[in-house]
């Protein structure tokens, strides 16, 4: 597969756009009463139906996390050492984790990857191998990887989630483990928007502000390191990336392009879909932005990519946690654009003006 078979993103079939929003204004209820859960429908319905007289149907919501270990984390940039990634691992195949806990109650089906950690995880814990190496390179010393592995890493997601597609999947969510992947997402979001590292770089998991000047300090080495590579989105992901964060890319590319839902999670996820975005603007009609995280470069994020989050609830723990949260309001959005009476169908004086 070469990279620019999925950067091809088909736009929304915007003919039906105004019929559908037709069908959500006549419910019976004030124009606009529903709030964001309105042009969530809308987004779901051009997205999954071909007819506004459709309904919309969710099938199979996929969760997976994508795992990644990162060589920056060296440097002291977490407040945890990198064997936490393959230890979180494990605690995601048995069961423990708090995405575990949504997931079970919330109705997604979960799957793990293995993208690259330190520690091959043992068969037992049934953890998908996509293993791209054991750590991506310090960044502000040398490019985070070759790019024949960035290559490699695009067809292993792309075949991963060909694979769900196949099986009747059309709402993906994509969360995220790396001791160290905030860094790579403040120096991709620096990188991308010329931001200065000071306006992108948070707490993270809620290090001290010694190390948040130290994670300032790598980035903006490493951004002048790198500075003629960085003038594409993928010199960016290659040189500053994590083996997790290429395989969402991907990831949300490929689901993109078969015309799915995209539901997107905090700080991490959101570099991911910024880099799908600049290589394939049609791709962000598909994202479902899930929520606001604790991460100060994650509003600013938001903001740049002109989306409006479904929930604020000061989370700051990845793993696809704020996206696993959004799914009852997606599911809400659809029952009330497929079940809500009309005021024609419920002999309501319609109040819409």
């Amino acid at each position: 597969m070469t990279l620019n078979t999925l950067f091809d993103i088909p736009p929304l079939n915007t003919k039906l756009k105004s019929a559908c929003q037709a069908r959500i204004d006549n419910k019976t209820k004030p124009l606009g009463a529903l709030g964001l859960l309105e042009p969530l429908a809308l987004q779901l319905a051009l997205i999954l139906t071909r007819s506004e007289n459709h309904k919309i149907e969710l099938g199979i919501p996929q969760l997976v996390i994508f795992a990644g270990d990162h060589g920056i984390a060296a440097e002291g940039v977490s407040i945890a050492p990198s064997e936490v990634t393959g230890q979180m691992v494990a605690n995601f195949s048995n069961g423990g984790a708090a995405i575990n806990v949504l997931c079970q109650t919330l109705g997604w089906q979960l799957s793990v990857v293995d993208c690259g950690i330190l520690v091959k995880p043992e068969l037992e814990l049934n953890v998908i191998s996509q293993r791209l190496g054991t750590s991506t390179n310090a960044f502000h010393l040398e490019p985070a990887m070759e790019r024949a592995t960035l290559e490699r890493g695009f067809d292993l997601a792309n075949a991963l989630i060909n694979n769900m597609l196949e099986k009747g999947t059309n709402i993906f969510a994509f969360g995220e483990m790396g001791i160290g992947n905030t860094t790579s997402a403040s120096a991709i979001f620096s990188a991308i928007t010329l931001l200065s590292p000071k306006e992108t770089v948070g707490k993270g998991t809620g290090v001290s502000d010694e190390i948040v000047m130290k994670k300032q300090a790598l980035i903006a080495d490493a951004l002048s390191l790198h500075h003629e590579q960085l003038n594409t989105p993928i010199g960016v992901l290659q040189h500053l990336g994590g083996y997790e964060i290429v395989q969402m890319v991907a990831s949300m590319l490929t689901v993109a392009k078969a015309q799915k839902v995209i539901v997107v999670d905090g700080f991490i996820a959101t570099a991911a879909a910024l880099i799908a975005t600049q290589l394939a603007p049609n791709a962000k009609d598909y994202m479902v932005f899930a929520h606001c995280s604790g991460e100060q470069g994650h509003q600013k994020m938001l903001e740049y990519l002109e989306v409006t989050p479904l929930l604020n609830l000061g989370l700051r723990l990845g793993e696809g946690t704020g996206a696993a949260l959004a799914l009852p309001l997606l599911q809400s959005a659809a029952a009330f654009y497929n079940d809500m009476a009309s005021f024609t169908d419920a002999n309501v004086t319609e109040v819409n003006g």
